[in-house]
């Protein structure tokens, strides 16, 4: 079965922890389930004795499993900074700088573009933030020239030494991405 209102593949993990695709009624894995969401479905993992949702535990058992077998999109520096925003107060802002930056992947260079000025206006350090974004976004685009657009400092004296501290450390962080 299919969720018809948006689409979403629902699949139930028995007691005996098998996978089952309620759309195609057969048993599926993990590998089963990344081709599914490679392919651009929305799937939803939920336990049938409980009903809690797993979808989040096995999507992250996807990724580990790739990034296991040296498929690394993950930049080391990442997944530190990602275990690092879990214990400070960082993480409020974690999750909603990694959906707007996918969402821009998503949406093609053009959206990348446009959207790289808009930022999240309510958080304090905005200018860091999408310093930082933009960084992400160039290690995940494989750095495609000419498709950023460049910063203009001149209307924000303020924080200008603080922002070359980010240049610098973006710079870094692009010659360790590119001996990767």
């Amino acid at each position: 079965m299919v969720d018809s209102k948006n689409g979403t593949l629902l699949i139930k993990r028995y007691a005996s922890r098998r996978l089952y695709n309620t759309e195609t009624s057969d048993y599926v894995t993990l590998e089963d389930i990344s081709g599914f969401i490679r392919a651009g479905r929305d799937v939803q993992i939920i336990d049938l004795k409980s009903g809690d949702d797993l979808t989040r535990q096995y999507l992250l058992q996807i990724i580990a499993e790739h990034e296991g077998r040296g498929e690394s999109v993950l930049p080391l520096g990442v997944l530190t900074d990602l275990v690092r925003s879990y214990t400070t107060e960082v993480n409020s802002v974690v999750p909603q700088f990694l959906a707007q930056s996918f969402e821009m992947l998503r949406g093609g260079p053009a959206s990348m573009m446009e959207n790289m000025g808009t930022g999240i206006p309510t958080i304090p350090g905005l200018e860091a933030i999408q310093a930082q974004q933009e960084a992400f976004l160039k290690a995940m685009t494989g750095g495609m020239p000419g498709a950023w657009p460049s910063r203009s400092s001149s209307s924000k004296t303020e924080g200008n030494e603080e922002l070359g501290d980010i240049k610098r450390q973006l710079a870094e962080l692009q010659e360790k991405l590119s001996k990767l």
